[in-house]
């Protein structure tokens, strides 16, 4: 998600829930055959992200065994059961790479250390297989257009799409982007996610906030041959970058409905569209970027239009942060979702409690949780999704314990056998 630090963390030891499939009954064409029957839905939403670029959740770091990296995917899904939550959201393609076998992409360097060495197994298919053996849903998470976490082309294997076609990268902020104003850009990484979301019988396709790259002081994304070449009738350079990301979003949904009818496609954006201050439409907010007219993500109107089957705004502040409250955040995206048929869930900033570079509500055990009640107040909020995975598993100062107390009908058990470690008071 949105520029949030890695964190240092072991995984905590947890057994495998009774009755779930070993490791070994993993094979390679289980999880191929369509989707189950719905899982986790009685709950409402209660989600985790697992995050694979930087290993910032998973694979803890680069060249595990294929035991090793299965084991430590079980221990998040088993975590997820512990703390009573419903579904996963698995990152799947985080830069222009695969964590399945992919025949557009190479495998993730996350994976094995090498960008495209195969690392002997299928993690996708296990993480679809494992979930669902624990009554979990899985969402597959894609990033659309982020290439690498580098800007040296060399680095990307010698076949990677980005150095068959130069012409479809863009160096930015050190960082690699396929260009979204490219017509062929946009069906490659459709083909690419389609490839996923045809194979397995995931529950949801997700994307995240990255569209245009974030803002860098002193940047300017350099499109100007493909505004000059496709821009057509648009005089404004931000109109067309922002109806590119229309279509990736329009044609994205169709392809999911045509491969799989009723399979859910969301976004889980940044959380202020516009401020009210730029726009009479807008939050009352005052945040430093917005998705309007920063990243090109007219999220709004993504909703408004029923173009999402569901938004999971990242609203990653506390009450009373005068930026950007979160009650002000929730109240103006249940807004927004109301009469759209449009689910709605709220991202929550997990990672940032008991971190002592966060103001200080957020070493209050309590400040997650408290958020959660507003959300009840309003009935266009279907739950919630924490961020991220490790912290579910870590539980810094107590916080993701409370939640489950005050909020999913009892509390998480205590170490043991097949139980989640109760870390309270530490941090990751």
């Amino acid at each position: 998600m949105g520029r949030i630090s890695r964190r240092s963390l072991a995984f905590a030891a947890v057994g495998t829930v009774a009755g779930a499939l070993t490791l070994s009954q993993a094979s390679a064409s289980a999880s191929r055959s369509g989707r189950p029957e719905p899982v986790g839905g009685a709950a409402g939403m209660r989600g985790m992200w697992i995050a694979t670029v930087a290993n910032i959740d998973w694979p803890d770091k680069p060249g595990l065994s294929p035991d090793e990296g299965r084991a430590e995917l079980v221990a998040l899904l088993d975590a997820a059961v512990e703390r009573k939550l419903t579904t996963v959201f698995f990152q799947v393609r985080p830069t222009a790479d695969a964590l399945w076998p992919s025949p557009y992409e190479p495998w993730s360097e996350w994976l094995t250390g090498v960008q495209g060495r195969d690392p002997g197994w299928d993690p996708l298919d296990v993480a679809v297989r494992e979930a669902h053996a624990r009554g979990l849903a899985l969402h597959a998470w894609f990033n659309p257009y982020r290439v690498a976490t580098h800007d040296d082309p060399d680095r990307l294997t010698e076949d990677h799409p980005a150095r068959r076609h130069p012409e479809w990268v863009v160096p930015y902020g050190g960082r690699l982007y396929y260009n979204p104003g490219i017509p062929e850009v946009r069906a490659f990484v459709q083909d690419a996610m389609a490839d996923a979301v045809e194979t397995y019988a995931i529950d949801g396709v997700h994307w995240d906030d990255y569209f245009y790259p974030y803002p860098v002081a002193g940047e300017e994304f350099d499109d100007d041959d493909a505004f000059e070449e496709y821009g057509g009738d648009f005089d404004d350079r931000g109109d067309w970058r922002r109806h590119n990301i229309d279509l990736l979003v329009k044609e994205m949904r169709e392809r999911v409905r045509a491969a799989k009818p009723g399979l859910p496609f969301g976004v889980s954006p940044f959380a202020v569209w516009r401020n009210k201050g730029t726009d009479p439409l807008g939050s009352d907010t005052r945040a430093g970027v917005e998705t309007y007219d920063d990243l090109y993500a007219d999220t709004r109107t993504w909703v408004r239009e029923g173009w999402l089957d569901y938004v999971v705004p990242q609203v990653y502040w506390h009450i009373g942060y005068e930026a950007a409250d979160y009650e002000t955040l929730v109240a103006w995206w249940a807004d927004v979702a109301d009469g759209t048929g449009v689910d709605l869930y709220i991202g929550e900033a997990l990672y940032k409690a008991g971190d002592p570079a966060q103001p200080a509500a957020w070493q209050d055990p309590a400040e997650l949780s408290r958020p959660l009640t507003p959300c009840d107040g309003h009935p266009q909020v279907g739950g919630n999704v924490f961020y991220s995975a490790s912290h579910v598993v870590s539980d810094p100062i107590g916080a993701m314990s409370r939640v489950v107390a005050d909020h999913y009908d009892g509390t998480a058990r205590a170490a043991g056998p097949g139980g989640v470690r109760q870390l309270r008071g530490r941090t990751p």
